[in-house]
């Protein structure tokens, strides 16, 4: 692969859910933003925590919404997961539509080699997910000594119909109630991170994060040396960002605005 020339392109990596979208609805100038920093050149991963459908039905949600991608550019926790766990014996609390992209693991009910714990959606499937007697059965497998891993910890995610509770609460339930940590395989770990910095061939200084999510994402992208703008859309609220420990490069109201600012940084306009 070619390098990215930092003079005239940028590499980007673009959240989903609430940059892209909420619930099926493109937010406002978001096909455009996305077609334009294609045509400017710059090099985009999309990468979603999105572990609720497998990254085909994603692509092709994408597409329907007007948004040019190939199935291959979108990154998700699950294809992660089958990498890091491939060849285990895995208990997986995560919804049925993800299997196919858990490709490479055992699923199994008892004797764990590691137990997953995936994402929640808008329907009635996660009550069943994370029923009682599914939680106490993965809470029986870390005491005897299976590693807990999670698609990601996110503790909600905005919808058409309000924010709405995700699968970092019952993660760190089972990290109470174990003493265990989980070991996250979406955003933002560095795994994560490094994985699409490696598809592009680009260093973490090169690279843009572009997010709603600034209470993991922004701090996660930032340890990890990339740069960050902050879009007012999806699960943005003010207050988050006056309080965040860690603050974007930029924010923008959304991603209709941010190939502008792109462009400005890339002829010396913005500073770090």
């Amino acid at each position: 692969m070619t390098r990215i020339d930092s003079r005239s392109m940028a590499c980007i990596l673009l959240d989903i859910d609430g940059v892209l979208h909420v619930s099926g609805e493109p937010i406002p100038g978001a096909v455009e933003a996305v077609a334009e920093l294609r045509e400017a050149g710059h090099a985009l991963r999309f990468v979603s925590n999105n572990s609720t459908r497998p990254r085909a039905r994603l692509a092709e949600e994408l597409r329907r919404m007007e948004f040019t991608l190939e199935d291959l550019e979108l990154q998700t926790p699950a294809g992660a997961a089958a990498r890091e766990l491939a060849g285990k014996r895995v208990l997986a609390l995560a919804m049925t539509s993800i299997v196919p992209d858990l490709d490479g693991l055992e699923l199994v009910g008892h004797d764990s080699d590691a137990v997953l714990i995936g994402g929640c959606d808008e329907t009635l499937e996660p009550n069943q997910v994370f029923s009682y007697m599914n939680l106490a059965r993965a809470f029986g497998e870390i005491q005897l000594g299976a590693p807990l891993y999670c698609l990601h910890k996110n503790k909600w995610w905005q919808t058409s119909r309000g924010p709405m509770l995700d699968s970092g609460a019952f993660v760190a339930g089972l990290e109470y109630a174990t003493g265990v940590e989980a070991t996250v395989l979406g955003k933002p770990s560095p795994s994560y991170f490094a994985a699409a910095l490696d598809v592009l061939d680009a260093e973490p200084e090169l690279t843009w994060l572009v997010t709603d999510d600034i209470e993991s994402d922004i701090r996660g992208a930032r340890l990890f040396g990339m740069r960050t703008a902050l879009v007012r859309t999806g699960k943005f609220r003010p207050e988050t960002l006056e309080t965040a420990e860690a603050s974007p490069d930029i924010v923008v109201s959304s991603l209709a605005q941010f190939p502008a600012l792109l462009e400005e940084d890339l002829t010396g306009g913005l500073t770090r």
